[in-house]
Parts: C-alpha cells; sequence; structure tokens
C-alpha cells in the first residue's frame, strides 16, 4: 500500500428547528413539527483540498447549496452538498415540498453547513481510507413495480488516523427515508438516524454520514399514493425506523480493506435538462376539475388537490425553459463518488455504478438528492409505464412540467466523463 497521504476531517453541526415549523415531504401532513425525536444535522467530511456535506433535510435549492459552497473555504466546484431526503424534516426550499422554508431557520442552516465543512476542515489530520461492499440490507422495494429493480449496494468508506482511531465512516443505500409517514410531527433524521447512531456505537469516536442513494422508486414497501393518509401504519413507527436502520448499520460493518492513498481531486460539470408537458389537459381545464372535487374530498385529498390547483395556475404556465443542473465527482484514491441532482431511479444507478467499476477501476458511491432536488427524473424505460413519479410527482415538486426522456440519461452520462477524467488524471 502506497504511504497514507490522506488528510480527512469531520465535523458535525445541529440544524434542528424549533416546534411550529411547516414539516416537509408528505402533502397530507395536516400541521407542523411539534417536537423532536431526533436532532438534526448537517455533517461534513474534508478530504484534502474536496469535501462532501450532507443535510438533514428532504431537498435543496440550488441557491442555498451555491451559497454555502461560495462561503466556505474551500472551492466551491470542491464540494457536494446532499440533502439526506428525509420527510420528517422542516421545508428547506423555495418552491414545492410544502411551501416557502422559515427564512430565519434557513439562513441558520446554512451557517450551519458553512461552519461543518469549515470545522471538517480545521480538524483533518493524516489518515488512512478503508472501503468495504456491505451485504444486501434486503430492505429497499420497488414501489412502481412489486418485485421491480432494487439497488442492492450497501458501500462502506472510512477514515482511520494513522493510530487507528476511527474518524468518519460514509455509509450510502438506496431507499426513500420515509419508514415514518404523514401522521409523524416530530422532526426526525428517519432510519439513517438509526443507522448512524449503530455505526457510531459499533465504532466509537467515529462520525458517521449516511448518504442516500439512487432511490427515487425505492422505500421500504409502500406505495407512493400510500403516503396520502394521516391514518397510522404499524409498519411505518420509530420502532420500524430503528429496526430498519440498524438492519443497515450491521450489513455495513463487514471486514474492511485498505485503499492506496493516490491523492484526492473533483471535477463538476453543468447539464442542461429539457422539460416535456405530459398532462392529460390544459392547465387552466384540470384546474376547474379539481376544484369541483374539492367539496367531496377526503382531508388529505383535499390537500394534495390544493397543492395541484396551486401548480395548475403557477408553475404550469411558465415557459419551457431548460435548466441547468450540476453534477460531481470526487475521487478519493481510487474510490469516486458520483453526486447526480433529483430523485434517480435504481435502473440509472446501477447501470452508472457498474461502468464507473468496469474494468476494476476501484469502488464507486453514487450519490443521488446532491446540491439540489430537481424532482423525479425517471430513466427513458419509465416513462410508457406513467404513474405517480413520472405523471404527477413534479406538481407537488413545484416544477412547471415534468423532465423529457434522456433527462437521466444525460446526468449518468456526464457523470461517467467526469470520472474518466478524475481517472485519467491521477
Amino acid at each position: 500500500m502506497s504511504e497514507p497521504l490522506f488528510a480527512a476531517g469531520v465535523a458535525v453541526r445541529d440544524i434542528t428547528p424549533p416546534p411550529g415549523l411547516a414539516m416537509a415531504g408528505f402533502v397530507a401532513r395536516p400541521g407542523p413539527a411539534t417536537g423532536t425525536h431526533d436532532r438534526l444535522t448537517a455533517r461534513a467530511l474534508a478530504v484534502g483540498d474536496t469535501a462532501l456535506a450532507v443535510v438533514d433535510v428532504v431537498a435543496l435549492d440550488p441557491q442555498t447549496s451555491a451559497r454555502i459552497r461560495a462561503r466556505a473555504r474551500l472551492p466551491a466546484e470542491r464540494i457536494v452538498i446532499a440533502a439526506l431526503h428525509n420527510h420528517g424534516g422542516p421545508v428547506s426550499t423555495v418552491q414545492g415540498l410544502g411551501g416557502g422554508p422559515d427564512a430565519a431557520w434557513l439562513a441558520a442552516m446554512e451557517d450551519a453547513c458553512v461552519a461543518a465543512l469549515d470545522a471538517a476542515l480545521a480538524a483533518q489530520r493524516p489518515a488512512r481510507l478503508l472501503f468495504a461492499e456491505g451485504a444486501d440490507p434486503g430492505v429497499a422495494r420497488n414501489r412502481r413495480e412489486p418485485g421491480g429493480p432494487v439497488d442492492p449496494a450497501l458501500p462502506v468508506l472510512a477514515f482511520v488516523g494513522l493510530d487507528g482511531a476511527p474518524i468518519a465512516h460514509l455509509v450510502s443505500y438506496a431507499c426513500h427515508p420515509v419508514v415514518l409517514g404523514a401522521d409523524n410531527t416530530l422532526w426526525t433524521a428517519d432510519y439513517p438516524h438509526f443507522v448512524r447512531a449503530e455505526i457510531e456505537r459499533r465504532n466509537p469516536g467515529t462520525v458517521a454520514l449516511f448518504a442516500t442513494g439512487c432511490a427515487g422508486e425505492l422505500n421500504t414497501g409502500h406505495t407512493a399514493h400510500g403516503s396520502i393518509t394521516t391514518a397510522a401504519n404499524p409498519l411505518r413507527t420509530f420502532a420500524e425506523a430503528e429496526r430498519i436502520g440498524r438492519r443497515i448499520a450491521e450489513c455495513a460493518s463487514v471486514a474492511m480493506r485498505p485503499l492506496d492513498a493516490t491523492g484526492v481531486d473533483a471535477l463538476d460539470a453543468s447539464v442542461t435538462l429539457d422539460f416535456a408537458r405530459n398532462e392529460p389537459a390544459p392547465p387552466a381545464e384540470m384546474a376547474a376539475r379539481w376544484r369541483a372535487e374539492l367539496a367531496g374530498a377526503e382531508p388529505a385529498r383535499r390537500l394534495l388537490l390544493e397543492s395541484w390547483i396551486a401548480w395548475a395556475e403557477g408553475p404550469a404556465l411558465l415557459p419551457l425553459e431548460p435548466h441547468a443542473a450540476r453534477v460531481g465527482a470526487l475521487r478519493w484514491g481510487p474510490a469516486l463518488i458520483a453526486s447526480l441532482p433529483g430523485e434517480i431511479f435504481a435502473e440509472t444507478g446501477v447501470a452508472l455504478r457498474r461502468d464507473l467499476e468496469a474494468g476494476g477501476a476501484g469502488p464507486s458511491i453514487v450519490l443521488a438528492y446532491a446540491d439540489e432536488c430537481l424532482g423525479y427524473v425517471p430513466p427513458a424505460s419509465q416513462y410508457a409505464k406513467g404513474g405517480y413519479e413520472v405523471a404527477e410527482a413534479h406538481r407537488y415538486y413545484g416544477a412547471r412540467a415534468a423532465y423529457a426522456p434522456g433527462s437521466a440519461e444525460r446526468l449518468a452520462d456526464a457523470a461517467r466523463g467526469l470520472a474518466a477524467r478524475l481517472r485519467g488524471a491521477a
């Protein structure tokens, strides 16, 4: 093995809001947060002159992540900021996913992210990098197609000091953090909270980061429309979130192998994505239809219809100007982390990781929800099948329309290109 040339540091900052703020992620949720189950955090891992931060929110606006990266001490283009995509946090985006955020909390969250990034950089010390591929936890289910594709990968990266003391563990898995449903009104990071707690219990002194993979159509076994209710579900409880989190942590706790310290690097790229209208009627006609349905609708359905009406009378009327999205890649020795924006499907994530690791190029992790959350970006194979993610979700996200077929492939191809450049330079 090469001499240990990594410099690694980690830091955590609390971003838990007070009770009373609106929660994000479920249109059916009837009221604000009433308390806290587990503290929400921003966690940053700085490796050389690069960094990855994971924030316990459902999504980030691109302007938010850009401001954080611009204020941090490291170069902005060498930082990736990913949302955990938990649905037990506050509203964190300007459009969609629950309405606008609380301005004071948003400013404090940005400050905390910058502080975590800078503190992680200041805490750097010489370190070795270890890697393991955990066993398939068997937790994720394809909510669009029973028995459909999932991503069983459970990659684990760990940095340890030269004295063997752990610094940080990075674990990634592709499964929506939505064990808790719309009836929950407590701040929580959902099952990733329990993954991190168990990893830290098993490795005293480490800080665990959990980054959500390409989980666009993956959760623990309920349909997307199954969340449009506030009815209690025995499979959507904190006890179940803990069971799942501990299961994932157990599968991630396997023997690790050292990776050569061949330096670090980072690249990013801007990818232009097109929109395509796939609505069955003009927005005004759909809004009128939904208004007529309001009177007899159940409370949860009423909230959904109201969000659709707001979309039809606002974002749906905007011109379909293309959107520029950021794709990133970090290289830590032979390990590569590709970061994609939005809700990316398992098909895309599995294919991308396969290509990044072809020919023994080194382990890779493919993250979603990075630097912004575009909404759902299905692979071309899914458009003909319709369903919530393809035909409806853009309304709740506040997007002017769905993304055009081929968008997921553009994002993945950009990541492939960045990876090739990084490994070529190495």
